[in-house]
């Protein structure tokens, strides 16, 4: 029994402190709080059986303890999905532009392209002759080509009107024409020169008798029932023997006389500053004496213009070829100095690449020559005689479906149209047709 006093006694005396606080919590929370602030437990005396479970804050540890209670990080998880894509957000500045990069190399050169029309071409036969006007003196002067349609388009003076006239042919065969007055401003249309331009319209160099001047039309449609006129060079006699083609740079480019007198008449060449032609560059090739009359222009295959020509004082065929497409400068070449030759010139560009120039000459008679270019700037030429007599004027030459040279001329004897057929490129051998 006295053991058993003893046991409560020491129980009392260690649990005195916490039934004297459990006391006042329950008379009171003003009280118990007050307590539990002013009056601290002693160090290490409350453990895991004095606190309830979940009531522990943050606060209410250390931070020795908060760290110690943090385990070992675990391994990442897989990456969710995407969330959706947000708004665009306003456009920013446009940048300063860059500097040009380096020019890349140049691509390889694509396929041929489709082959053109073929023109029906032949070597000369059994003629159709037509008439195509009969209106008075008409039909001097004439030039012929053929247009995008297909059909001959043929420029020519009206003598009894003193006008710029063209015929625009109806069919293939020519056999009637659409005739049209282009211009007849004065005394216009002498030494008319056709051709057809980049544009597929028809382009007329021919001299304004009246007003000594070079003048051009270019057709305002195929069929040229009416064209646009310009003055390319009216400073001082200036117009005749005018020859027409177009350069590599699609303009045309004609070479004309400058009649300047007193044994100073040039060989003059405009370049057309459009397609029109309403105004043209001027430059003189030749004037070392009277040169320039019989003037015939083409454009060779390095894409210049290759001029035949007349050089009256020393009578000799000489031929220009231009150093640009422009031809503000050429390179004058003597081609034949045997007698008087010359006269009547008409350049064409053989099947070889070469040019081919009929043209008149005179020692006892006369006759047709033709001259064979030996290089493609006709530096030096083959001259060959064709046919003797009184014969060989008005030449015009060109270049048949074989390519072989093809020349007309006239017959002053018997007053006849004939034709010669070159038997090979150089035209040493030939047929004689009538």
């Amino acid at each position: 029994m006295k053991q058993a006093i003893a046991t409560i006694s020491r129980l009392a005396q260690r649990n005195f402190l916490a039934l004297l606080v459990l006391f006042f919590a329950l008379s009171g929370s003003s009280y118990a709080a007050y307590a539990t602030v002013t009056k601290l437990l002693p160090k290490n005396s409350v453990g895991s059986a004095q606190v309830i479970n979940g009531s522990l804050q943050k606060v209410d540890l250390s931070k020795k303890t908060t760290a110690a209670l943090r385990g070992v990080p675990g391994p990442q998880g897989p990456q969710g999905a995407a969330g959706p894509a947000g708004s665009a957000g306003p456009q920013g500045p446009t940048g300063d532009t860059g500097a040009p990069g380096a020019p890349g190399q140049q691509g390889a050169q694509g396929s041929p392209g489709l082959s053109g029309p073929a023109a029906a071409r032949s070597g000369p036969g059994a003629a159709a002759l037509t008439t195509l006007d009969s209106a008075g003196d008409a039909g001097s002067f004439t030039s012929a080509t053929t247009g995008a349609d297909g059909l001959g388009l043929i420029s020519y003076y009206d003598n009894t009107n003193h006008d710029l006239k063209v015929a625009h042919c109806d069919n293939v065969a020519c056999t009637s024409a659409s005739k049209s007055t282009l211009d007849s401003a004065g005394d216009v249309g002498l030494f008319s020169s056709v051709t057809i331009g980049a544009d597929g319209l028809g382009l007329i160099s021919y001299d304004d008798t009246t007003n000594t001047d070079l003048k051009v039309a270019h057709c305002d449609n195929v069929a040229c029932t009416s064209a646009t006129k310009s003055t390319l060079d009216s400073t001082g006699d200036v117009g005749t023997y005018t020859s027409v083609t177009f350069g590599a740079d699609g303009l045309g480019l004609i070479s004309y006389y400058d009649f300047g007198g007193n044994n100073t008449n040039n060989l003059k060449v405009a370049h057309c500053d459009n397609t029109a032609c309403t105004s043209a560059t001027k430059s003189t090739l030749d004037s070392t004496g009277d040169v320039g009359t019989y003037a015939s222009a083409t454009v060779g295959m390095d894409g210049r213009g290759l001029i035949s020509y007349y050089d009256f004082t020393n009578h000799d065929l000489k031929i220009a070829h231009c150093d640009n497409t422009l031809c503000t400068t050429a390179s004058p070449s003597t081609l034949d100095s045997a007698g008087d030759a010359g006269g009547f010139s008409s350049v064409t560009i053989g099947g070889d690449g070469l040019g081919l120039i009929g043209y008149y000459y005179s020692n006892v008679f006369g006759g047709l020559k033709v001259a064979h270019c030996n290089d493609t700037a006709c530096a030096s030429a083959s001259a060959s005689p064709v046919d003797g007599g009184l014969l060989g004027l008005y030449t015009s030459a060109t270049i048949g479906a074989d390519g072989l040279g093809l020349i007309s001329y006239y017959d002053d004897t018997n007053a006849n149209l004939k034709v010669a057929h070159c038997a090979n490129t150089f035209c040493v051998a030939y047929f004689r047709r009538r």
